[in-house]
């Protein structure tokens, strides 16, 4: 992670403190995450050339800009779309460097921390203590999901089992939710894991959403019966427990995990990175401080290991891993890594045709799909490459909503779109593997 001034280490102590200010400060200026985003801008740019891009590779390392779109300084090219958080102090530079250098760019978010204010579930905190009336169009914090999941366990015992998989790094528990109609005979299964990159909220969201439509939606709707009598789905609604709970106290724009080294003040590895496969090769950085860093070995984090482990014990009944992201509107499958085509290709293709016209069909959102190394970029360390290789045959990561305006603060009023277009997917997938992928 590029801190932007130096890092804050607020605690959980933080939240209560935060609601009594808001009840005396006016709505609009709680000053969330004490006012650290005031100014900051987030500026798209597309260089025209490679020189373009050359240089603003070099101004970025300078300014230690926090990138949004690509992940990583490495993928800054010609043609390639970039997003990038400034911090006040250097906007100015960056733009007279723009302006300088001619290059085009756009404003997308003028002022970080009002656009933040405005779109923040923590300014109120509606209905959010009753499980009963739990609102799934707002976002929550880890200790909400959490206490929601356990709601889940006692009043749905016949459709839903949760477990713990291992702790975190910071000791906390990674829940899992079995969902599925208890059966003698043998079932296959679907992972769905959200929230691996701690910024990306939408995620966790569309998880949440996942278990209710389908608990609520069992009896009435053929589909999702058929789901949940054919095969269990194991659901992990925050996969980077710390940094997600980071996310809320302390750094909204944190990605990685929090663990620590000794030998570097830079905390946190991209979960998206440390996975068994292709570890530490393109796409992924060996320097701490980045963004993208693979970590110190595969599987150096607790969260990745206790999944890994968890799938590599259950592989011959997973058949499909799902992977939740923001943003950026695609719908991806190996590999990842390489340009190269998958064996079951025409299948894994076809299944994502039609999840994405399925999708499409809610509201029109346009999404791409394809395989990521050539759809999105090629990164290695992935889990969706490492589910592959690990035998489960049906992988996906979805970017959700959106392509760029909002970012990674999708305003709490899309919530219910996306979730409600990604689940028509996400049923299209299951269906597809149910009937034609054996």
């Amino acid at each position: 992670m590029k801190f932007l001034g130096k890092p804050r280490t607020q605690t959980a102590a933080f939240l209560p403190l935060c609601l009594l200010f808001l009840k005396i400060l006016q709505p609009g200026h709680s000053h969330l995450y004490g006012n650290r985003y005031a100014g900051d801008k987030v500026i798209r740019l597309i260089p025209n050339t490679e020189e373009e891009a050359n240089a603003l590779k070099k101004i970025y390392h300078q300014l230690k800009v926090d990138l949004w779109q690509p992940s990583s300084i490495s993928y800054v090219s010609k043609g390639a779309v970039t997003d990038v958080h400034i911090p006040q102090n250097g906007s100015q530079a960056l733009l007279a460097f723009l302006q300088d250098a001619n290059i085009q760019y756009k404003i997308l978010i003028e002022d970080l921390q009002y656009t933040l204010e405005k779109t923040s579930s923590l300014r109120t905190q509606r209905n959010r203590r009753y499980l009963s009336g739990y609102n799934y169009e707002v976002y929550h914090s880890l200790e909400q999901i959490q206490n929601w999941m356990y709601h889940l366990n006692k009043t749905h015992p016949g459709l839903i089992h949760m477990f713990s998989i291992g702790k975190s790094y910071e000791g906390r528990s990674l829940y899992v939710l079995k969902l599925g109609r208890k059966s003698r005979t043998y079932k296959r299964a679907v992972w769905i894991d959200c929230g691996i990159h701690a910024r990306e909220w939408i995620g966790p969201a569309f998880c949440q959403w996942f278990v209710k439509e389908a608990l609520l939606t069992y009896k009435s709707d053929p589909t999702m019966r058929k789901m949940l009598n054919h095969l269990y789905f194991y659901i992990m609604p925050v996969f980077n427990v710390d940094g997600y709970h980071f996310s809320w106290t302390s750094d909204r724009f944190w990605r990685k995990t929090r663990s620590r080294s000794s030998r570097f003040r830079c905390r946190g590895v991209d979960a998206n990175r440390n996975w068994k496969v292709k570890w530490c090769d393109e796409g992924a950085s060996m320097h701490p401080c980045d963004d993208t860093y693979c970590g110190p070995f595969p599987e150096s984090e607790p969260e990745v290991k206790a999944v890994a482990t968890f799938l590599r014990k259950h592989r011959k009944h997973i058949r499909a891993y799902l992977s939740f992201h923001a943003y950026a509107q695609m719908l991806l499958y190996p590999y990842s890594y390489k340009y190269a085509t998958i064996p079951n290709f025409s299948c894994v293709e076809s299944a994502a045709y039609k999840a994405v016209n399925a999708l499409r069909s809610v509201y029109g959102v346009q999404y791409r799909y394809g395989p990521a190394s050539s759809t999105l970029y090629v990164s290695s360390g992935s889990s969706m490459d490492w589910a592959y290789k690990n035998g489960i045959p049906y992988t996906f990561a979805f970017e959700l909503r959106d392509t760029g305006h909002f970012g990674f603060l999708l305003p709490e009023m899309l919530i219910k779109p996306t979730c409600t277009e990604t689940m028509l997917a996400v049923k299209n997938i299951t269906m597809h593997l149910l009937k034609k992928c054996p």
